[in-house]
This record gives C-alpha cells, structure tokens and sequence, in this order.
C-alpha cells in the first residue's frame, strides 16, 4: 500500500503541473452529471412517484451510486484504462517487478478530476438525507456508508473484468461500458421498477441491487423481515469482487507480449 500511495501522489503532482486544465476538467465534471440528474428531477415534477418511490428516495439511490461510480472512475482507472498498457507492451514491465500487478495496474492511472463529480453526487446526496424522515442509528449510518464502498468494489470489479479481456482481445471491449455506464444509469432508481429478470440479474450476478435497491429499503424502514440481513447485503459486493481478481490472475498467466 505504501507503493500504491506513492503513486497516487506522483500522479497528483504531475496533473497539478496543469493547474487551469486541471480545475477546469473538475468543473465540467461537477456540472455534466447535473443534465442526468435535471432528466429525474423533471420526472418526478411531472408523475409525482415512481412505483411508490418519492424524488428523495430515488435521489438517495441516486447520490449512493454516482458516488461509488466516482470514486471507482478516480482511483480505478488504471483497469479502464488498461488496453494501452497491452498495446504498448508496457505491461511487460509490470511483470519483471516484484509487486503485485494489480497494485501496479491501479497506480498507473487516476482521474482526480473526478471530484467534481463526486462533489455533486454528495450534494444530491446530502439534499435527499435531509429530506428523508430517516431515523438514524449508528447501523443505518454504517449501512449507508457500505453502500458507497461496495458500490465502488462493484464497479471495479467491471472494470477488472473488462481489462482481462485485453489479455485476448488486446483492446478493450464496449462490453465494459454497457455494464458500467449502463450499471450506473440502471442503478440510479430502484430496482423494483424494471422487469423481474432485469432486478435478479442485476442482485444476482453483478449485485448492485445489493448496494443500493435492498440497503435502501433498510434505511426507509421498508424492510420485511429482519432488517439486520438488509444492512449487510453490501458485503456482497466483496464476494463479487474475489471472482474477479480470480479471472484477472487467470489472465495474467496467459498473457503473451505484444512484442513492440
């Protein structure tokens, strides 16, 4: 971790070397999300509800995925990315170190001009808890706060996935996107709304519904049963995860240089 930390602050500096570029890439991505939340904010004003969700219900959910989406897009991006290091055969390098390459691959690359996203997903955020009658617990709290983290554990599991791909296909595939983006626009409501075998796929085999949807009913009191096995489904997401970095070291041991 100590490696993985140095990284992260070499790649700060030398995108802090661009300070107006910097600041400026933040704010547009403080200001675009703000179209995709304009489009849930003009549904509820003309329908009312959603499936018996009301506007801050479904913008809890809202703000609990883009911020998980963020801080993935932030700090995972070396895997998103990761089709070049193939290309160009730098991977080759990776593999002489004695270090992880998972470590390795994650510290290539990070987008902190992600903040700016993660800036208005917290505000969304911020707004809906406040007009939640919620009632608060140190258990709520915690769930609230698992949501996020397995959130960001999801989404990097897509994104490991999808670089592992690159061991065969060499460039990246837009399957990827359509489980990322996708997962992040389909997840920003709750499940319930689509069709049954859309909400099991999506609890089941890539469990965002476990980090959002299940979790939310838990802190809206909607629960049934016992809201203890509610709090926890964010766990999931780690069993999710193991699988992939699993397929990830199968990838690495068939992987064969580009030769460039």
């Amino acid at each position: 971790m100590l490696l993985y930390f140095k990284y992260l602050s070499i790649l700060f500096r030398s995108q802090m070397q661009y300070r107006t570029s910097f600041w400026l890439l933040t704010l547009g991505q403080f200001i675009l999300p703000f179209a995709v939340f304009a489009g849930l904010y003009f549904l509820f004003s003309r329908f009312g509800e959603l499936q018996g969700w009301s506007f801050f219900e479904a913008a809890l959910c809202f703000g609990v995925i883009h911020m998980a989406f963020s801080l993935s897009e932030c700090f995972v991006r070396g895997f998103d990315m990761f089709s070049s290091l193939v290309v160009s055969g730098e991977f080759d390098r990776l593999l002489v170190r004695p270090r992880s390459t998972v470590v390795q691959v994650l510290g290539s690359k990070f987008e902190f001009t992600r903040f700016g996203r993660l800036v208005q997903s917290a505000a969304v955020l911020g707004w809906a808890i406040w007009n939640l009658p919620i009632d608060w617990t140190p258990l709520k709290v915690l769930t609230l706060l698992m949501m996020v983290a397995g959130g960001i554990l999801i989404f990097s599991g897509i994104f490991i996935l999808n670089a592992t791909l690159c061991f065969w296909t060499v460039q990246g595939l837009e399957v990827g996107n359509v489980l990322t983006d996708g997962g992040r626009e389909m997840a920003q409501y709750p499940l319930n709304i689509y069709h049954k075998r859309v909400t099991l796929f999506f609890t089941f085999i890539i469990p965002f519904g476990c980090v959002s949807y299940l979790p939310l009913l838990f802190l809206l009191g909607r629960a049934e049963g016992h809201g203890l096995l509610y709090a926890l489904l964010p766990l999931a997401s780690v069993l999710f995860l193991l699988p992939c970095l699993a397929v990830w070291q199968i990838g690495v041991r068939h992987y064969r240089s580009t030769g460039s």
